[in-house]
């Protein structure tokens, strides 16, 4: 039994996290402290004025729990790693989950490559961003490769030089072909020069090159030629212009933000300002921020957005001043690797762009209010209706599993993600059957959840004997559901796998109607009827609708590698002919393994031998 009153005697008066658990062990709040005795006692002082947000968390608190760090930077750091990854009910919180794209030159390799990128990493190449459109950023790569004839293959060159013929690019005059040393590493050493001071803002050369193109083509009478570079100048000057000068003087990285909040709602705006330009902007909803002070509502985005992005500027400029600001300074500054300074401007260009921001901030909050409601029905609402259904306290990510193949060849599973209601993408997998032979979907999923849950054990066993935080793992974070496409039997596989790894995860089937619809859940052993109105409804088609989409999508990539197969194939005696007949005639494989000699003979290309052959091969 858990004595508050004696665990809170036991609190050390060091730095640290404290997490707050209710009876069903869920935790909903996580905070850091100076010195955890001190700051986690004031939580259960009658006397002191806490917020209606705090006080009915407080009553919710059945147990805490708390990690011990070395300095308050430590503790910063922790705080916002287990807040991502848990994202407690009561931490005011971050809603959007973007991550931004950025362009890379892979000015570590002799022939560099101009490529699309999500994440930076340290691999000596040159990233430029983040930017805020991936449309805007293709289109400048593909731009940039036009003018400069940068090449896209993958080849290790100078290594491979020679080795195959020049590609599509090199036929359109879009790549000088350095695969055929049609170009020396110095002569595209240059074009990757002025790649990087394109990327880098200094669009005057490039518009020059293009008119004086774009004039002796005309005056050569080479129109089409001519009309080429037109439209890339045009390209070029419409890029120009989306840059705009926000400081000549000052060239630095900075970001500026502002908010305006509505009730339990906040919207920030930020403007991403880089080497002086303002090459985008962004808004983001934070919820939970009633009660929050104005410098509270800043400070808690500052730690959730930053610990998520791999850039950080060398300013932010802010419209309040924020809790803990030395202590945030010093956290951001150690990611950096420079010197990161916060600051709140009170006149000039600085304090005119936080006005703009936060004017920007309150008319998104104003237009999206409705659509935020909308959209929250059919997302968050829409979890909290399956949760009250299923009877689980709540739900955050839900995991959907298929199995796709065609007559036996090329089984293949589809792990897709929700969270919150919404895909996440980059948390889907795909699972290439490898124990099973043929079509039995029952071993199949077997295979997949077994080595999708066995991995996620293994990496999280990794990391923590690494000291690292389980979110540096593919497979770490597990689901609070997993929904089966399928019925009772899908689900019973499902929980023996979870029974054998000792995981304790809820399960649900989608079942469908005679109509290949979906109908209901199969939950504890009880089908569940629908609303077919309600939104959770509506949810759960969707995520039945995308696993199947994704399975089939991969399963079609394989089957284009290896072109049409059929198990049948496998069969001595079985050719293409005879193949067709028996598909026609019993319509799917496992009518076929079901078959007895007499009834494969009733098909008029069969035979008694051949009939004998199909019969042994399904029972062999």
């Amino acid at each position: 039994m858990f004595d508050v009153e004696e665990e809170l005697k036991k609190l050390p008066a060091k730095p640290g996290v404290y997490i707050m658990r209710d009876k069903t062990d869920k935790i909903i709040y996580i905070g850091k402290a100076i010195s955890l005795k001190n700051r986690v006692r004031q939580y259960f002082q009658s006397s002191r004025n806490l917020t209606p947000k705090i006080v009915q968390m407080v009553s919710r608190i059945d147990h805490f729990e708390y990690i011990i760090t070395d300095s308050e930077l430590e503790a910063l750091v922790l705080e916002c790693n287990l807040i991502k990854e848990h994202r407690p009910k009561y931490n005011t919180m971050l809603k959007d989950d973007k991550s931004y794209p950025y362009i890379k030159v892979t000015v570590q390799e002799p022939f560099p490559r101009i490529m699309f990128a999500r994440q930076l990493k340290k691999d000596k190449a040159k990233y430029f961003g983040p930017y805020t459109s991936a449309t805007a950023v293709k289109d400048t790569i593909e731009l940039i490769r036009k003018i400069y004839k940068i090449r896209t293959c993958n080849r290790n060159l100078p290594k491979d030089i020679g080795k195959e013929r020049p590609c599509l690019y090199y036929q359109i005059k879009q790549c000088d072909a350095p695969c055929q040393g049609y170009v020396n590493e110095t002569e595209y050493g240059e074009s990757v020069k002025q790649v990087l001071e394109f990327l880098n803002g200094n669009y005057g050369v490039v518009l020059n090159q293009l008119e004086d193109k774009m004039k002796n083509a005309s005056d050569n009478l080479d129109f089409e030629m001519a009309a080429e570079y037109r439209d890339l100048l045009n390209s070029v000057k419409q890029i120009a212009q989306k840059q705009k000068i926000t400081n000549n003087s000052e060239q630095d990285d900075k970001d500026v933000i502002a908010f305006a909040r509505a009730g339990d709602e906040a919207v920030v705006q930020v403007f991403f300002i880089r080497n002086g330009k303002l090459i985008g902007r962004e808004h983001f909803y934070l919820t939970g921020v009633e009660h929050d002070t104005r410098g509270e509502v800043l400070t808690n985005f500052v730690k959730q957005f930053y610990a998520g992005t791999p850039f950080i500027p060398k300013e932010l400029i802010l419209q309040e001043p924020i809790e803990e600001e030395d202590i945030i300074a010093e956290w951001l500054t150690k990611k950096r690797g420079q010197k990161v300074y916060i600051k709140v401007p009170v006149k000039g260009e600085k304090e005119r762009l936080v006005e703009l921001a936060a004017k920007n901030a309150s008319l998104v909050l104003q237009q999206d209010s409705e659509k935020i409601k909308r959209e929250e029905l059919k997302t968050i609402g829409a979890v909290n209706q399956i949760a009250a259904i299923l009877d689980i306290p709540s739900i955050y990510r839900i995991e959907s599993f298929d199995i796709s193949n065609i007559n036996g060849f090329e089984s293949v599973g589809s792990m897709v993600v929700y969270e919150n209601g919404r895909p996440k993408r980059n948390d889907y997998r795909k699972f290439k059957i490898k124990w099973i032979k043929g079509a039995n979907d029952y071993a199949s999923m077997y295979e997949v959840l077994t080595r999708r849950f066995t991995h996620g054990k293994k990496e999280k066993e990794e990391l923590r004997e690494k000291n690292l935080d389980s979110s540096y793992g593919s497979f770490t974070r597990f689901p609070d559901l997993i929904m089966m496409d399928g019925g009772k039997g899908q689900v019973n596989i499902a929980l023996q796998v979870l029974n054998e790894l000792n995981l304790n995860i809820a399960v649900c089937g989608m079942v469908k109607d005679d109509n290949h619809r979906t109908r209901g859940l199969y939950y504890n052993n009880v089908e569940i009827p629908m609303e077919r109105n309600s939104e959770a409804f509506r949810l759960i088609t969707r995520i039945q609708d995308e696993t199947h989409r994704f399975a089939i999508e991969y399963h079609r990539s394989l089957r284009s590698k290896a072109q049409v197969h059929s198990i049948l194939d496998d069969i001595d005696g079985i050719g293409a002919a005879r193949r067709k007949a028996l598909m026609k005639h019993f319509m799917s494989i496992e009518a076929i393994k079901a078959a007895e000699i007499e009834d494969l003979m009733k098909i008029p290309s069969m035979n008694h031998r051949a009939a004998e052959q199909v019969y042994n091969f399904f029972r062999k």
